[in-house]
């Protein structure tokens, strides 16, 4: 299975800012430290191109983001500080998630150690998001390869109201999000699903809501390929998760959503999505139980 990082890329943040950047890096490192997989098949993520951007954002946004020429409103909304490094680092994480897609096409499953940047819209972005990663790669599978019909599972505690909006007329890509009611975007858009959940759902009421929505999801969406946005923030301790799921509950809900990909035989590409507890680690050991969990699957995979 072959997983893909950019945190050599990370760029600087003020100090105190909400974004635990950091994460990604000790996600990579704990991954090399257990040996879940041979460092052959950690492989830092390549850049995604303009054109492969512009196949969802706008080429007037694209290059505002480029050219740092976002004014301090559209920055403010991002939540980020512009510089270059910023989009460098934005690019490969992009270009993680298509590395991913082509990779899970061959061997039913991979993973980016990022992305997951589902509130930018065609021509602004929000909440952490520059760009789309999962809609430009779904774009990528469409127009580069014979896949057609996907499927985006998103269990990031926050709706993704971006991909939501940009897939809205596309029936060929069905949006299933289940995510606080009450959490950011307070806007939302209307995914193909939407699952929404009161504050303070615990584990139990979660995996079983979860696993009841995803056969109608599949059902509905027919898809040849799935892409799964995990997401570390339902989780009870995180501070932009309003949702009371523990680790062992969320690493439940990762075997949950792989596992309807495998009976299936749907090969299924996993981004990590947010994750902001107070302390690192714990988001850190969260993306890392989605890692593992998506290593055994991997096993399956080839066996069939």
């Amino acid at each position: 299975m072959n997983i893909y990082y950019s945190d050599i890329f990370e760029f600087p943040l003020p100090e105190g800012h909400r974004f635990p950047i950091q994460k990604y890096r000790h996600t990579r490192l704990a991954i090399e430290k257990s040996k879940l997989v041979d460092l052959v098949n950690l492989i830092p993520s390549p850049r995604a191109t303009v054109n492969q951007l512009s196949t969802i954002h706008s080429q007037a946004y694209i290059q505002k983001v480029l050219e740092g020429k976002l004014t301090p409103k559209e920055l403010r909304r991002i939540g980020f500080p512009w510089s270059p490094a910023l989009v460098t680092r934005s690019l490969h994480s992009i270009g993680g998630t298509i590395a991913a897609s082509s990779s899970a096409l061959i061997s039913g499953i991979s993973a980016n150690l990022a992305g997951g940047t589902h509130h930018a819209f065609p021509d602004f972005g929000q909440g952490f998001c520059i760009f789309n990663d999962v809609a430009i790669a779904a774009r990528y599978l469409q127009t580069a390869h014979t896949i057609q019909k996907i499927l985006i599972i998103d269990c990031d505690v926050h709706q993704g109201n971006g991909t939501a909006f940009i897939f809205q007329e596309d029936n060929d890509v069905f949006t299933y999000s289940i995510h606080s009611k009450t959490n950011f975007p307070f806007h939302k858009e209307h995914s193909d699903m939407d699952v929404e959940l009161d504050d303070n759902t615990p584990d139990d009421e979660y995996l079983t809501i979860l696993t009841e929505t995803l056969e109608t999801a599949f059902a509905q969406a027919k898809p040849e390929f799935v892409f799964y946005l995990a997401g570390a923030d339902p989780y009870k301790g995180d501070r932009l998760g309003h949702l009371s799921l523990t680790k062992p509950g969320l690493e439940k809900r990762d075997t949950i959503v792989i596992d309807q990909c495998y009976r299936r035989k749907i090969p299924v590409a996993v981004v990590l999505a947010g994750g902001y507890a107070p302390n690192i680690m714990d988001t850190v050991d969260i993306y890392v139980n989605t890692i593992k969990t998506a290593i055994k699957f991997s096993q399956l995979y080839k066996i069939v």
